[in-house]
């Protein structure tokens, strides 16, 4: 066994600067970063970093990927690295915990795709993603039968009211949602020219108060940018219950090819 691994971020064009900006870059487990290529003087290439064995060998990562610190830690290292490339080139970020035995490994996974990444590099040229998340707020809280009675109503018809009023705003928010999500795909039909429709987040993935009940992300020109920003930012004006979230910009994470590099020996199982 070896004591390091090969922990790839991102496929990317070399401008001839990359090195530069990796160089003092601290990714997963801090690590620094470097670029492997096929041959010297390619223009194609992946960034790397060199990770200890004992905690991404599988059956290591099968007790960190339970454990949402690491998880979070890793991702941060990751998206750091990807993001730091993205704002000097395109690139195709790679899965989370994409590990390789070595760098020959990265080597031949990319010379033997390479026509499929430089062609879904140029199509990605000067694009980002944006994240769209809906909510609709979470009721007001439980209705209690030991409240005070609404109105000269009794305990128990007073109770019924209340929950049929917190039922019916429920209801007018779901609908909201449903028009706020209209609006969205309205700005995404003037300004993105791909969509993908992310399963809504739940428990302690989601990032705001209430229920996630869309979690799109959108792969825009970087030319409309900010009028796709403006437009999808208006989506919930004048409605109630419902909240829209944007995040990004971001480098292309939910539009890499089908083709992108999957780990031959992979530490994920």
């Amino acid at each position: 066994m070896t004591e390091v691994m090969s922990y790839a971020y991102a496929v990317a064009r070399d401008d001839g600067t990359l090195e530069d900006v990796l160089a003092g870059l601290a990714g997963v487990s801090g690590a620094s970063a470097h670029l492997v290529r096929v041959e010297p003087g390619d223009d194609l290439v992946v960034a790397v970093s060199q990770v200890p064995e004992r905690d991404f060998a599988e059956a290591a990562l099968r007790v960190h990927l339970e454990d949402l610190d690491w998880l979070e830690s890793t991702a941060r290292a990751h998206h750091r690295v990807v993001e730091a490339l993205a704002a000097r080139t395109t690139v195709l970020p790679l899965r989370l915990v994409t590990v390789y035995l070595d760098d020959e490994r990265v080597r031949s996974v990319l010379r033997s795709r390479r026509g499929a990444f430089a062609s879904r590099l140029t199509e990605l040229a000067a694009q980002v993603e944006w994240g769209v998340k809906i909510y609709v707020d979470e009721p007001a809280g439980e209705v209690s039968a030991e409240e005070p009675t609404d109105a000269g109503l009794s305990p128990g018809r007073a109770y019924l009211s209340r929950r049929r009023a917190q039922r019916h705003a429920r209801e007018d928010a779901y609908r909201s949602a449903e028009q706020a999500a209209e609006r969205v795909e309205s700005a995404a039909r003037t300004h993105a020219v791909e969509r993908v429709r992310h399963r809504p987040q739940q428990g302690g993935l989601a990032s705001g108060t209430g229920e996630n009940v869309a979690n799109d992300a959108y792969l825009v020109p970087l030319q409309y940018a900010d009028d796709f920003h403006a437009d999808v930012a208006r989506a919930a004006d004048g409605l109630t219950g419902v909240r829209v979230e944007i995040t990004g910009p971001w480098a292309p994470y939910s539009f890499v090819s089908p083709d992108a590099p999957e780990p031959r020996e992979s530490a994920a199982p």
